[in-house]
């Protein structure tokens, strides 16, 4: 970790402490505000950055909303780096649905109305040419980018330009808990129009008022995007977030072995989804080989998580790992006889003649009918359509096993499939619960149950972590895999108390972890350099950044 720093500047006076980089506001020494000529524009006391933690934990508290908060959290991050981050890592089960979901959906539906200051890259589709440029305008490196279209945003459906508020959020994670440097970090939106009429219509928006471009033009400015950006920041990690089903498999498997890159929604989603299910699935006393799933969505999160499914059966000894996976999207069951399977779809069907003696199997189409039919013992949502796991859908599956997983994960929270409560009710209290979004806890028969959220904060920021700090050149299947066996192995024996996943307070030691196994896969696949599991691990802990003040230097002082 950086620690002892000392950072030189030649900014000075008001010009300094407008760098939320290197502004330390009251925290300044006596010597730095000399030196730097701030002096009169703080009050005489020198404040410690737990002195100041203090103080923004009580002006968070009183904030009226959650929407206030988030304003107020974004406000704090563009004065004081340092302080937001400290103070998110610190806060980690409160201000986590703040930055990061449900509130930031709020926040896209608000960006125009919300909007501050600059953060990150809008490169719009009418001022492509001018893309070199752009890129050019951001100085230093970067290693980690997020980049959005803001079509599909968390399940609130095309948001345009409002779309940027997901890259900021997911990279205030990556510094937060992963220890990325936040100034090696950089939101990009790729604004090419919106088909939100609400949006369109609206004075206040931001973005290109325009209906988003067609196909081939969108084609054709990604790639120009993608060839811009690996020339400016050549080896830097691209996570593709929040883009539309049709575009987001696509553009996962042309560009992850052209640039270092991964898709969040698809990949990420996956892994952490994996480890709730193998932790849930150790706690229940039957084999992972042994379980069946069904998953409503076969969109690409839904597809990500089947495939994910699919490879551990395989890993786990299973030869047929698809009859054991019943997906179902608008349309029915996705099996092998369907005419209208999307490419992504297709190698995840289920073997029609494994479903063809069911009743009703002219059209199994049915949520009740799969789950009944298949016997499921895990259920799973990315469906976005609140209460769609009713009561008759959760209670049939007690007839087969004796504690059923039922993983709602849609968000924000107002379309998760179910709500913890219900659930637990449903089923007496012996379902195990994860959601995508944060639940209370649930008191079921004078006994709490703790509902832990799938949230992809526990993988991407130690993936990213691992990928960068060893110079990866891809993000592979085994990568993703590690990481999910990473965080499944930190989750402990499970009590009705304990949850399915570890405490949201432990995401940062987890994601340590994750950094140095994903690091050694990436090593031994070729990914990376060769060097011993000592350096990996060095590597990891030295490029790993912690909020912590530095010392701030005139950068024309006497040597």
């Amino acid at each position: 970790m950086h620690t002892d720093r000392t950072v030189d500047t030649s900014l000075r006076g008001r010009a300094l402490m407008a760098e939320p980089r290197l502004n330390k506001s009251t925290a300044f020494s006596v010597a730095e505000r000399s030196e730097l000529g701030i002096g009169g524009l703080l009050p005489d006391r020198v404040e410690t950055l737990d002195d100041q933690l203090a103080r923004t934990s009580v002006e968070f508290d009183r904030l009226h909303d959650d929407l206030e908060r988030h304003v107020y959290l974004r406000a704090l991050q563009d004065h004081n780096e340092v302080l937001f981050y400290r103070f998110v890592r610190d806060h980690l089960t409160s201000t986590l649905p703040i930055v990061y979901t449900p509130t930031v959906g709020l926040a896209t539906q608000q960006f125009s109305r919300i909007y501050r200051r600059a953060r990150g890259l809008f490169l719009s589709y009418p001022q492509r040419d001018r893309m070199t440029a752009q890129l050019d305008s951001i100085d230093g490196d970067v290693d980690v980018i997020v980049v959005t279209d803001g079509e599909r945003v968390l399940g609130l459906g095309d948001q345009g330009a409002g779309g940027m508020a997901i890259p900021i959020g997911k990279l205030s994670l990556y510094s937060a808990f992963g220890g990325i440097d936040p100034a090696r970090t950089l939101p990009i939106m790729l604004d090419v129009g919106t088909n939100n009429d609400d949006l369109l219509s609206d004075g206040c928006y931001l973005g290109w008022r325009n209906p988003r471009i067609g196909d081939a033009d969108y084609s054709s400015f990604v790639e120009q995007f993608v060839t811009t950006l690996d020339k400016r920041f050549p080896g830097v990690l691209l996570q593709w977030e929040d883009f539309a089903e049709r575009h987001a498999t696509s553009l996962l498997h042309t560009y992850r072995n052209r640039i270092l890159s991964f898709n969040d929604d698809i990949q990420g989603t996956a892994a952490v989804a994996l480890a709730a299910i193998r932790a849930a699935v150790r706690s229940s006393g039957a084999p992972m080989a042994e379980q069946r799933f069904c998953i409503a969505g076969a969109g690409s999160a839904g597809t990500g998580i089947a495939a994910m499914i699919r490879d551990a059966l395989l890993a786990d000894g299973v030869s047929e790992p698809l009859r054991q996976l019943f997906m179902l999207d608008s349309r029915g069951l996705i099996h092998d006889r369907r005419p209208d399977l999307q490419p992504h779809q297709a190698d995840l069907a289920h073997p029609f003649d494994a479903v063809s003696g069911w009743a009703g199997a002219d059209r199994p189409d049915d949520l009740a009918t799969v789950v009944s039919q298949s016997e499921a013992t895990v259920l799973i949502g990315v469906t976005g359509q609140p209460g769609i796991f009713t009561e008759p859908i959760v209670a049939s599956m007690l007839a087969t096993v004796e504690r059923p997983i039922i993983m709602p994960l849609s968000n924000p929270t107002s379309r998760a499939e179910a709500t913890p409560a219900d659930v637990l009710a449903w089923t007496d209290g012996r379902a195990i619960v994860a959601t995508g979004s944060p639940f209370d806890d649930v008191v079921h028969a004078g006994v709490t149950h703790r509902i832990s959220q799938s949230n992809n904060v526990y993988v991407f920021p130690g993936l990213g972590l691992g990928a960068v700090a060893v110079g990866a050149t891809a993000i592979s299947d085994g990568m993703l895999m590690a990481a999910s066996s990473t965080v499944a192995d930190a989750c402990g024996d499970l009590t009705p108390n304990s949850g399915i996943l570890p405490p949201l307070d432990e995401v940062p030691s987890v994601s340590g972890r994750i950094a140095s196994a994903v690091a050694r896969v990436a090593v031994e696949e070729g990914l990376a350099d060769e060097m011993s599991g000592a350096d990996i691990d060095q590597k990891v802990a030295t490029y790993r950044w912690s909020p912590s003040y530095p010392t701030v230097a005139p950068s024309d002082r006497p040597t």
